[in-house]
């Protein structure tokens, strides 16, 4: 993969996100728990967010020279989550597929729209970032994969949920 084709499929990935998001509109549908678990929209949409936070994060590291290393230790994890204010997602740690109720709780009494807001300016850092790193950088630090670990996979699953979740209500209406 190259800079231009992740850049470009970065875009789909988004554009097919924020459709979904936009087809559901109603602030009060996005509020609403049930949606994965006992989770919402809203809750999904943190989640992306801090996902989006954790790679933007690494990537200005990177350009900065610094290094990342995952936590190794429970307390590491812990540190880096009161560092940060978000889990650290690449840790041997970590169960990977597991939605972070942590994540949730830390966004409930945000409102909707500043979570839209620091979402959009994460996905911009990513952006910005990407441009910034050369194609070696981009490759010595497995940012291919690791930048679709923390974009558009978490859009896949958030996007999952709500559909199953739409279909639900759809199918109760009847």
């Amino acid at each position: 993969m190259n800079k231009l084709l992740l850049l470009e499929r970065l875009q789909n990935e988004r554009d097919a996100f924020e459709l979904l998001l936009n087809r559901i509109g109603f602030t009060r549908q996005l509020t609403m728990k049930g949606v994965a678990g006992g989770l919402s929209i809203k809750d999904l949409l943190a989640d992306v967010l801090t996902h989006e936070q954790f790679i933007g994060d690494r990537m200005a590291e990177i350009l900065h020279g610094d290094v990342y290393a995952p936590s190794a230790s429970f307390t590491a994890l812990e540190n880096f989550q009161a560092q940060y204010g978000y889990p650290d997602y690449e840790s041997p740690l970590m169960e990977k597929d597991k939605l972070d109720y942590l994540v949730a709780e830390k966004y409930k009494n945000i409102a909707f729209d500043e979570i839209v807001e620091q979402e959009l300016a994460a996905y911009s850092n990513i952006l910005d970032a990407t441009r910034q790193l050369t194609h070696h950088q981009l490759l010595d630090h497995d940012l291919f994969h690791r930048i679709g670990e923390h974009t558009y996979r978490p859009y896949r699953k958030a996007s999952a949920a709500i559909h199953r979740w739409l279909k639900k209500i759809a199918s109760e209406l009847k």
